[in-house]
């Protein structure tokens, strides 16, 4: 049930943060914290989404921060369908997605809104984000294909040269220009109201992953432009939901690919990267539990039984027809 609602429709709001929670307290407090430094209530709002959290991650919000729209779910329905709560919620002309693991410095929020209402052919865009020690995350990416996947689980995108074994992330890329991406990481992902009222919200068929990069799909098949514009900075800890579901978030992880491939490729397509994961969670449990043979330590012998509970459960990668 929703703790705090919105008594009217204010046609000033401007931007709409949505951030869903699932069990992170602290985190959450403290990326609260960072978007209330520059809040302006006559031209934003906060919606939090909680997913049904067993610690007291809605208690801080209501005693800590009572200017934000709480919706309070009795479990976890997934990212996509509490992001679909959060824009039915919304009243902003831009809707931006935040992770609770963020922290947003400076005037970040200001600039993105700034930039893309001067880009009236932009649908979404991305900001420079940050790894917890400062260094460049690699969010911004190409889409998820069959050679890109190829180059990812076979370790050819560590190597330097060429450069084209780094398309996938995009990794010879500094993101210090302005540029078009056919993928917004979900951390911080500044959208028009107007292009989810066309395109439609994020698919409830993925749980946790994979939902943005089905959605950036669709936009640009709409033909919208997807655009990474430095024009500010978050910092991304990227330590919220996603420890919490241990080998379960490969598991996730690997179905929302293939779920991907089935949906917007071919039957053939959906087979081969299913093939493609499972050789690379077959090759990641051998080498590990030789590893652990031979050298017995604690790290080797949990690598190992990790990707051993993901081939247990392979089975899960395929995706289900949902009812």
């Amino acid at each position: 049930m929703k703790s705090a609602l919105k008594e009217a429709h204010d046609e000033s709001v401007l931007l709409s943060i949505i951030i869903v929670n699932w069990n992170t307290e602290e985190l959450l407090r403290d990326c609260l914290t960072s978007v209330f430094e520059k809040y302006d209530s006559a031209l934003m709002e906060v919606i939090v989404i909680d997913n049904g959290s067993s610690d007291n991650s809605c208690d801080i919000v209501r005693k800590n921060f009572p200017g934000v729209i709480l919706q309070e779910n009795t479990q976890n329905v997934g990212f996509a369908a509490a992001n679909n709560q959060g824009f039915r919620l919304a009243e902003g002309r831009f809707v931006l997605l935040l992770n609770s693991d963020t922290l947003v410095h400076g005037d970040v929020l200001k600039s993105s809104v700034e930039w893309i209402d001067k880009h009236p052919d932009v649908a979404a865009m991305g900001c420079k984000v940050l790894n917890g020690d400062g260094s460049t995350q690699l969010t911004c990416s190409q889409y998820p294909s069959i050679l890109n996947l190829i180059l990812l689980t076979s370790g050819l995108w560590k190597i330097p040269w060429p450069k084209f074994f780094g398309r996938y992330q995009l990794k010879h890329w500094n993101r210090d220009c302005e540029r078009d991406v056919e993928v917004i990481s979900g951390c911080y992902l500044l959208i028009r109201k107007k292009v989810i009222d066309t395109v439609g919200p994020l698919d409830e068929d993925f749980f946790f992953f994979g939902e943005e990069t089905d959605w950036c799909r669709r936009i640009r098949d709409a033909g919208w432009r997807l655009v990474f514009a430095p024009i500010g900075e978050i910092t991304h800890f990227g330590g919220g939901t996603v420890k919490q579901l241990h080998y379960r978030r490969d598991i996730m992880l690997s179905e929302a690919v293939v779920r991907l491939h089935k949906k917007h490729g071919s039957f053939l397509g959906a087979c081969s990267v299913y093939l493609v994961l499972l050789t690379f969670n077959s090759s990641r449990a051998f080498y590990w539990t030789i590893i652990s043979t031979i050298k017995n330590h604690t790290h080797s012998k949990e690598r190992a039984l990790h990707f051993r509970k993901v081939l247990r459960h392979s089975r899960e990668i395929w995706p289900q027809t949902k009812p």
